[in-house]
């Protein structure tokens, strides 16, 4: 959108647009109050439920007011739901919005964001990915850092030792799942630092150190239960607001992936109608949410509020596809969220290994925990807690004395070596011949579309050591 018609836009939407309602101030931190790998925003806002889920999802009150009084920066946030009081149409649902003039806006250059239409999820809670991704990504290029859609955990080993990992999935590629993992190995243990964003910088020493800046978890409901994640049922136990769930007749929530409710007990789907089982509309919204304090996770990390951010030694990237593929184009999982050019995005991430100060880099790792057989169309890895057998051969590549320890070449980079992964307990059910196996045929039609991928995508932007590494897989 170009900047005239910007203004005809804000100016045909915002003036009045809080007219009757209560319009609230609320001064956030988003990441540890007092942090240099903090930064600082006020929002305003004439939404109850913003208010209420930005003071879990962020750090807000009088301690952030206090860094705003002593003069620290701040990103200025303004967000309306757009229905003004007394109401000229009536809302659907009982929920205040104007779809019909929606019009989300981000101006990297002044550190503004203005949201004008929704009254729901990351396009009014603007601290989450308007803020800590959009506008930060673009901070951090300014500034040396990083701002990544990762999710953080610390694993420890039966010895003691413990490392931490940041990882980038797409959505509804088990981020959650995997920050909170009940590992299935006997003797690891996978503590939280966060599930959805990570700010990372190098310290004194070339460390790269992260933070999770949110104070939250923002996760979707369908699919969580005790059975893929109990850690975050039990974190959602109590001071969690509900979005767009199933409502069970004794007063609970409901959603696909939980048990049925017990007999008696009646449901109403996430439009306020009667559903039973069978219906062929879902009962909760696919991307209904539960909105959660970070500090009632079990398993939440020690160290995850510490000021200077935990240390990194892994960075794993990894997406859903069917077959032969562990990265996908978007393998940062950053394309909707990066407040700059793409080309520029990727060069940012180049240049952290010509840094001028001490660097020490994380080991780079990719991973499709969702590839298929494509005979039975059944999942070759079974998931869950079982993926810390992979991350136990991460942990120990990481304190590896040789590159080829435990490891094997091939044309996409070091493959676990037969037996390098621990199955015992798996009863032979993972054909790791079929899981690792690199077929020429996809790989080749692979290349092809990323070249193609990246000449609509980033163009002449394409930094050349992308385009050598294409080249070199091509080849």
């Amino acid at each position: 959108m170009s900047e005239k018609d910007w203004q005809t836009a804000r100016q045909e939407r915002f003036p009045g647009c809080m007219a009757g309602r209560t319009m609230y101030v609320i001064p956030f931190s988003m990441g540890p109050v007092g942090s240099t790998l903090s930064k600082y925003g006020v929002q305003v806002t004439d939404s109850p439920y913003v208010v209420a889920s930005m003071g879990i999802m962020t750090r807000m009150g009088s301690p952030v007011l206090q860094k705003l009084v002593d003069g620290e920066e701040f990103v200025r946030c303004q967000h309306s739901l757009g229905r003004p009081l007394p109401l000229t149409a009536p809302l659907v649902n009982s929920w205040p919005c104007n779809p019909e003039k929606v019009l989300i806006s981000h101006l990297p250059d002044s550190r503004q964001i203005l949201s004008f239409g929704s009254g729901y999820g990351g396009n009014s809670l603007l601290g989450k990915k308007c803020f800590a991704l959009r506008i930060a990504s673009r901070i951090a290029k300014d500034e040396g850092w990083l701002a990544e859609h990762m999710l953080i955990l610390g694993i420890t080993s039966p010895q003691g030792v413990k490392r931490y990992i940041a990882a980038a999935f797409p959505s509804a590629c088990g981020k959650t799942n995997l920050a909170m993992m009940k590992p299935a190995l006997p003797g690891w243990k996978v503590e939280c630092v966060g599930d959805d964003i990570a700010w990372m910088k190098f310290d004194s020493q070339g460390k790269l150190r992260a933070i999770n800046p949110e104070n939250g978890f923002f996760g979707v409901a369908p699919g969580t239960s005790g059975k893929t994640n109990p850690h975050a049922m039990s974190t959602i136990a109590k001071n969690t607001v509900f979005t767009n769930v199933g409502e069970t007749s004794d007063g609970g929530v409901w959603w696909e992936g939980l048990a049925p409710p017990a007999t008696g007990v009646s449901l109403t789907d996430w439009h306020g109608k009667s559903w039973k089982q069978g219906d062929s509309a879902p009962c909760a919204h696919p991307n209904s949410r539960f909105c959660t304090p970070a500090s009632q996770c079990p398993i939440i990390d020690p160290q995850w509020e510490s000021e200077e951010g935990v240390p990194i030694d892994a960075i794993i990237f990894g997406g859903r596809r069917p077959e032969g593929k562990t990265i996908m184009h978007d393998p940062f999982a950053m394309r909707p969220f990066f407040g700059y050019n793409f080309g520029d995005y990727l060069a940012h991430w180049l240049s952290m290994e010509t840094r001028r100060a001490p660097t020490q880099l994380p080991k780079i790792f990719h991973v499709n925990w969702f590839r298929k057989d494509p005979t039975t169309s059944s999942f070759l890895w079974p998931g869950f807690g079982e993926n810390a057998r992979v991350l136990e051969w991460i942990f120990r590549r990481c304190g590896r004395e040789r590159e080829d320890e435990a490891a094997r070449q091939s044309m996409v980079g070091w493959l676990p070596e037969r037996d390098a992964i621990n199955c015992s307990g798996l009863g032979g059910q993972v054909d790791m011949d079929a899981l690792f196996h690199l077929p020429k045929p996809f790989w080749q039609r692979e290349a092809q579309e990323l070249r193609a991928y990246f000449a609509q995508q980033v163009g002449a932007d394409l930094p050349t050591q992308v385009g050598a590494e294409l080249k070199a897989l091509e080849d």
